[in-house]
Formats: C-alpha cells, sequence, structure tokens
C-alpha cells in the first residue's frame, strides 16, 4: 500500500502530486509592483490599437451593446446592434419600444428576455431622470436597472474618457491570476488589486490590454507562452 504524504511537506521533485496533475512552473519573480510598469509598457507596445471591441458612436449605443455583450461574444453583439440602432437611435425610443419587438431584434446575443428587461429598465430611468442623456458619473450609472460596475467601467473609459476603474471580465480576470498580479477570483478584488498597480490614467487601457492578449496569445486552456512578450515577467509562464 503507497504511503499518505505527510500533510505540510511538498511534492518530491519530479514526482507528480496526487491527482496525476503537475502544477504549472512558477518562477520567483519580483512583487507585482515592480513588474507591472513593464508589463504594460510591453503589452502597449504589442498591442498599440488596444480598444473595445463593441462598435459604437455614443455613450448610448455603447451603453446597449455593453449590456447586450453578457454572455455573449462582441462578434455577435455587432451583428445586432446596427439594425437595433436604426430603430431605437436614443434612449427616449427605446424606452417605449415594444419587449415583443424588442426581444427578436436581440434574440441571438442569447438571455433576451433579462437583457430586453434590463434595456428598456435602462431606457425609461434615463429618459425620465437625465432628459435622455446617459450619466457620466459611476454613482449614476450603477442605479440605472442592468448596470453594473463593469458595464460602467466600459462606459465611463470608452464614452466619456474617465479612467474610474478596470473593467474586469473572463480575460482579465484570468491573465491578472496568471501574470501574479492578483491573487482573488472576486472581480472586485481583481479590480481593487489593479487600481492599485496602476496608475489612473492606465485603467482603461490596461483592460483591452489584458483582453487582446487573453484572446491572442493566453488562451485559457493553450496559453502559447513561447508567443509571449511578457513570459520572463509571468509566475505561470511554461517556458
Amino acid at each position: 500500500m503507497a504511503k499518505k504524504p505527510v500533510a505540510g511537506k511538498k511534492p518530491i521533485a519530479g514526482k507528480k502530486p496526487i491527482g496525476g496533475k503537475i502544477p504549472a512552473r512558477t518562477r520567483r519573480l519580483a512583487p507585482a509592483a515592480e513588474r507591472a510598469p513593464e508589463i504594460y509598457r510591453r503589452l502597449s507596445a504589442q498591442y498599440p490599437d488596444a480598444t473595445t471591441a463593441l462598435d459604437h458612436r455614443n455613450p448610448y449605443e455603447l451603453l446597449v451593446a455593453t449590456i447586450l455583450s453578457a454572455q455573449c461574444t462582441d462578434k455577435r453583439v455587432n451583428m445586432v446592434t446596427p439594425a437595433l440602432f436604426a430603430k431605437y437611435p436614443d434612449a427616449k425610443t427605446l424606452s417605449v419600444a415594444n419587449p415583443e419587438e424588442l426581444q427578436d431584434m436581440i434574440k441571438s446575443t442569447g438571455f433576451f428576455r433579462n437583457k430586453t428587461k434590463s434595456l428598456l429598465g435602462m431606457a425609461r430611468a434615463v429618459a425620465e431622470q437625465s432628459s435622455g442623456e446617459i450619466p457620466s458619473t459611476m454613482e449614476a450609472l450603477i442605479k440605472l436597472p442592468g448596470v453594473g460596475r463593469k458595464t460602467a467601467n466600459v462606459v465611463l473609459g470608452n464614452a466619456f474618457g474617465r479612467d474610474e476603474g478596470v473593467v474586469v471580465d473572463t480575460h482579465v480576470s484570468r491573465l491578472s491570476q496568471r501574470l501574479g498580479l492578483s491573487r482573488e477570483s472576486d472581480p472586485v478584488r481583481i479590480e481593487q488589486d489593479l487600481m492599485a498597480l496602476f496608475p489612473r490614467e492606465q485603467w482603461t487601457l490596461l483592460a483591452h490590454l489584458l483582453i487582446s492578449h487573453g484572446r491572442e496569445i493566453c488562451d485559457a486552456r493553450k496559453p502559447l507562452c513561447e508567443k509571449c512578450v511578457v513570459n520572463d515577467l509571468c509566475p505561470s509562464s511554461r517556458v
């Protein structure tokens, strides 16, 4: 009978730990605060055109597109929004939309019933409280139906040019952990860690850089570490 490992002891080098999985190689690197500026510099050079992939012309369109992007690809949202914006060009027209007609137009984005409810609630609140103009503050945005901090960060950073926080989606969450920028799994706590590591003026672009890198190189299942421009700064690198 095989001996059970003693609690607190590390696996013997070259041996597989219980479960048969070999953990990702880890490196002794400088603290995150020291690595963060260089990570940002390299990713900025690698993705000079990084920006939101959601097509929009104004804050209203970006807010609608962001609500639709939940559990949906940006590409799919961009296929839906041209007709949607043609029929409902602003919050006032959207606020009086027929729910069934709206559902049909956004059905392909998934969760269309909940999204219809959020869009109508948001539009009605904007039409009543802000004279049809999308609010430009975090406090006002997160009071709108269907709008959380992540959505508000997208709108504030990309439509108003205001760095109020860091958008934390699945890519940003994954890369923050892999790069050792955060040990948290909760998006709010990850955002707090990133805000502490990077200057305010970088917050909006930082999310775009991490998202671009997540899509191009740092895949969830098969990260291309050999092509990664920050692999020597990454504690999870396999090269």
